[in-house]
């Protein structure tokens, strides 16, 4: 699953832009989980991805917000569905959503698991399992695969429990992240595109004065 990228490059890219050593396998995914460039450095490279696909401000701010917001939600392995279905209901970019979903990621989905069980528990005033003794990892797999075949024991008895507080948490975290993402997201994608669209007026001008008469 590694080898296929989400965008793939075009034929017609300038090898400016290209590696001139194809990763292996290995350090594609020691790239996914640290990556080389640094984390300020791989955030701007997925902005700028983000920006330069086609449309509006508010569809590619509103969409990796929506893939921001779902990678809140206990669904594991359905979070780029859910994502692109919720930007489709409101308009927005369905590839700017399944981008948007890489917010959550290793290094990331144990801080969340624990914020949003934790949100759950203080909501529905229950703190009878400690969240430090959870294996979320573990409890999402398994309740995932107990719903494929409708392990219904195993979904009330051991992921329940833990699910429940999830599904009650992400809500409050995933629409605060949804707007944590969107209103800075939006300016700075417009700036961006009137930038670039600047850029290629000037350049087109530049080159139809140089044309011979």
């Amino acid at each position: 699953m590694w080898e296929k990228p989400l965008f793939p490059r075009s034929k017609t890219v300038s090898p400016m832009f290209q590696r001139r050593h194809k990763l292996s396998i290995v350090s594609r995914v020691r790239q996914f989980f640290w990556p080389t460039a640094g984390w300020h450095r791989s955030s701007r490279y997925v902005f700028h991805r983000v920006a330069r696909i086609p449309g509006s401000s508010y569809s590619l701010a509103a969409g990796f917000a929506c893939g921001a917001a779902i990678s809140f939600t206990p669904f594991m392995g359905l979070h780029f569905v859910i994502s692109m279905a919720l930007a489709y209901l409101i308009r927005s970019n369905v590839l700017a959503a399944a981008i948007g979903t890489a917010v959550g990621n290793p290094w990331t989905f144990p801080f969340i698991w624990i914020a949003v069980f934790n949100t759950g528990q203080w909501i529905l005033r229950d703190d009878g399992v400690d969240a430090q003794t959870i294996d979320f990892l573990d409890v999402l797999t398994e309740s995932m695969q107990a719903m494929h075949s409708l392990d219904w024991h195993y979904l009330v008895e051991v992921g329940g429990p833990v699910i429940l507080p999830m599904l009650v948490g992400c809500v409050p975290w995933a629409i605060g992240v949804w707007m944590i993402f969107y209103f800075p997201l939006r300016p700075m994608i417009a700036k961006y595109q009137a930038k670039r669209h600047h850029q290629r007026t000037r350049k087109f001008k530049s080159s139809t004065n140089q044309e011979p008469s």
